[in-house]
């Protein structure tokens, strides 16, 4: 039997986030995932990829993780272009209107999580157990006993980070309360005519918002959320159809689509388990909360829970993690956090869906006014990059180490 301090049930970003946060500090982790290693293809870029803000960056920069991160292909973005194609109006956002040198960056999933686990190998306190499936969580009064296929592990505290079907919040009989938008985001890296420019468009369609995110090589990682019936069709569509359907649905512009990678998509939904914790239990990330990929906050926001979950484990009085008033400051700080920003994602979804004329006609006033106005972006811009708000000691960044 096993003797950990935390065993943390899935070993994808959010996960690999938590365990170093926790190997820094010295606990002693078991990290397990039911799948295997990430495998990353040198040739070709993830289908998915993250638009990282200024607070997970600097989450991987104080777990020294951001090296191995940025020597990889990764591409920064300075501005980001939202227009509505239903009422005409614009918005620019720039990291120079708040004083950075980008906004975020663009990364495959992939890469940061074999940043992650090349990282944990540094530490003698973890131990990283790949294609595992937990069968029981058990929690007692002064410690959990986690079962799995091979035997079973002991620790003070499990967390589960096991993504947005999360075993972990079942098998612990957490509900979770959310909506089903009906539609599926289809991803894909294409090649345009004319360069990127190092911004992230966006265009608000009446189907759904498409995406155009930029990556190392010059090309562009595509998220064209639209509704099911639309997203069958489009994916049946022969390369040559779907660039041409894209590009007109881009307006084209960044010219022609030249280029087509594999096509994958995904259902869109947005969901919050009713408790972040249980006895001895927690979750993070997708585990804890979905939301909408139109403003790239998801991976954002699991990253975010794990260094709040480590920071409350570090101040842990008595050195029991698992306790919960431990747990119960990690609930309340990330709880209210992940709401406002769920909420304001949920909101602009569903505004961006009516296309009744004077909805259109306000919607396109307000984006020309925000526009307009510089205060009120550099509001935006600031908590969208995670640099306003309730900030984990992990997520803050020394002044001027934030450049590529």
């Amino acid at each position: 039997m096993g003797e950990h301090d935390v065993v943390i049930i899935g070993a994808g970003m959010v996960g690999a986030t938590l365990a170093n946060a926790l190997a820094q500090r010295k606990y002693r982790v078991a990290l397990i995932d039911s799948g295997n290693p990430p495998a990353v293809d040198p040739d070709a870029y993830d289908l998915r990829v993250s638009a990282l803000g200024r607070a997970a960056e600097c989450v991987f920069r104080n777990l020294d993780a951001w090296p191995a991160i940025s020597a990889q292909r990764v591409s920064p973005f300075r501005k980001m272009r939202v227009w509505d194609a239903g009422s005409g109006g614009s918005i620019t956002f720039d990291a120079a209107d708040v004083g950075e040198p980008q906004l975020g960056h663009i990364v495959e999933n992939s890469l940061v999580v074999q940043a992650l686990h090349r990282r944990l190998s540094d530490y003698p306190g973890v131990e990283v157990f790949w294609a595992t499936e937990v069968t029981k969580i058990v929690p007692h009064r002064d410690a959990v006993t986690i079962e799995h296929q091979g035997g079973e592990f002991k620790a003070a505290l499990v967390v589960g980070a096991d993504g947005a079907g999360s075993w972990v919040r079942k098998h612990l009989g957490i509900g979770t309360r959310g909506t089903d938008y009906g539609q599926r985001a289809i991803v894909a890296q294409v090649r345009t005519e004319q360069p990127h420019e190092y911004t992230a468009w966006q265009r608000f369609l009446p189907t759904g918002p498409l995406a155009f995110l930029p990556l190392a090589d010059g090309s562009c990682s595509i998220v064209w959320s639209c509704d099911r019936s639309l997203a069958e069709q489009l994916m049946g569509l022969t390369d040559e159809a779907f660039r041409y359907r894209l590009g007109e649905a881009f307006e084209f512009k960044l010219g022609k689509i030249s280029g087509i990678g594999e096509r994958g998509w995904f259902p869109l939904a947005r969901s919050h388990a009713e408790d972040y914790i249980a006895v001895r239990c927690a979750l993070i990330g997708d585990a804890a909360h979905t939301v909408h990929p139109l403003a790239g906050q998801g991976a954002n926001l699991g990253i975010a829970d794990a260094a709040v979950l480590a920071e409350a484990i570090t101040g842990a009085a008595g050195g029991d993690v698992g306790v919960r008033s431990v747990l119960r400051r990690y609930e309340r700080w990330r709880r209210g956090e992940n709401m406002l920003m769920m909420n304001a994602v949920h909101g602009l979804q569903r505004l961006f869906q009516f296309q009744l004329q004077p909805i259109r006609q306000i919607r396109g006033l307000g984006l020309r006014l925000t526009d307009a106005s510089g205060p009120v972006k550099e509001l935006i811009i600031r908590r969208a990059m995670g640099i306003s708000g309730d900030l984990p000691q992990l997520a803050r960044c020394l002044s001027g180490n934030t450049d590529l």
